[in-house]
C-alpha cells in the first residue's frame, strides 16, 4: 500500500497524521510527503518523523490536486491512498482492514466511513460521515464516498486517469464519480471508521467554498454524460449531510 500525504504550511497538525500512518501495524507500505514548499515549521516536523517507510518531495507545485498527481507518479504500492495533513487514521489497524478487503482480487476500489472532530479537540465528534455500499446513480443524489479513506488499485488509475486539474476544490469528487459511475470499477464498502478529519478544510472553510464545490459537481455529472436533476440532487445532499450531524458512530 502508498499512502501519500498532501501539504503546505501545516505544522500544526501534521504531526499527528505522521504518527497515525506510523503507528500502523499493516507492515507492507511506504508513504510519501509531497509538500507544496512549505515555509513554516512543517519540514522540520516532517524531518523529525524521518522512517525507512517515509519519502519526502518538497517544491512548489499547481495546488492540492496537483500535488495529489505528483505523489500518484512516484508511488509504488499496488494500492494507493491518501491522507491529509489535517487528518488520522482513526485505528492502528486502518490498513490492514483495507489489505483484507483487497485479498478479494475482484476489488478494486476500498472505501469507509469518516468522522469530523473539532480543530482544537479531535476527540469531539461534530460530523459522523457513514457512507454506505454503491448503486449505480447514487451520485445524481449528492451521494460521495469520503475520499481520505478511499484507497485504489494502481491499475484503475492507470486505465482511467488522475484527478482533473480543472476542478478547483472538486476533482476528488470527479474522480469518484469517473471511477465508480461512468467506469463501474468493483467497489468494497468496509462499514466502520477509517479516518478522522479536523474540520475548517478547504471545502468546507465557507459557504462560498462549498457553492463553488457542487457547482464543479454538477459540471463533472454533466460532462461525463449523467443527467442530474437539481431538486433530488440537492435534497440528497441536505438530508445527507443533515444525518452527519445527528448520528455518531457506536
Amino acid at each position: 500500500i502508498s499512502v501519500i500525504t498532501v501539504c503546505f504550511n501545516s505544522a500544526a497538525t501534521i504531526a499527528d497524521a505522521l504518527s497515525s500512518v506510523d503507528a500502523q501495524t499493516w507492515p507492507d507500505f511506504e508513504h510519501w510527503v509531497i509538500d507544496g514548499g512549505s515555509s513554516d515549521a512543517t519540514m522540520g516536523i516532517v524531518g523529525a518523523h524521518a522512517r525507512p517507510w517515509r519519502h519526502v518531495v518538497s517544491e512548489r507545485d499547481k495546488g492540492i490536486y496537483d500535488a495529489m498527481n505528483k505523489g500518484l507518479r512516484l508511488a509504488q504500492g499496488d494500492v494507493i491512498g491518501f491522507i491529509n495533513s489535517d487528518d488520522f487514521y482513526a485505528s492502528p489497524d486502518a490498513l490492514a482492514k483495507v489489505a483484507a478487503a483487497f485479498e478479494d482480487t475482484a476489488v478494486d476500489v476500498v472505501y469507509g466511513d469518516l468522522c469530523y472532530v473539532k480543530q482544537d479537540d479531535v476527540g469531539a465528534v461534530v460530523r459522523y460521515w457513514r457512507s454506505s455500499a454503491f448503486r449505480p446513480g447514487l451520485f445524481l443524489y449528492g451521494w460521495c464516498p469520503p475520499h481520505p479513506t478511499l484507497f485504489v488499485r494502481r491499475e484503475v488509475y492507470e486505465r482511467f486517469g488522475t484527478f482533473d486539474l480543472q476542478y478547483r476544490i472538486a476533482s476528488d469528487v470527479e474522480l469518484m464519480i469517473r471511477f465508480l459511475e461512468v467506469y463501474r470499477v468493483r467497489t468494497r464498502y468496509l462499514g466502520e471508521v477509517l479516518v478522522t478529519m479536523r474540520m475548517g478544510g478547504t471545502t468546507n472553510r465557507s459557504w462560498a467554498n462549498i457553492l463553488q464545490q457542487n457547482r464543479e459537481i454538477w459540471h463533472a455529472l454533466k460532462g461525463h454524460g449523467l443527467r442530474p436533476a437539481l431538486l433530488p440532487f440537492v435534497l440528497g445532499k441536505v438530508l445527507s449531510r443533515g444525518r452527519q450531524f445527528l448520528t455518531r458512530p457506536a
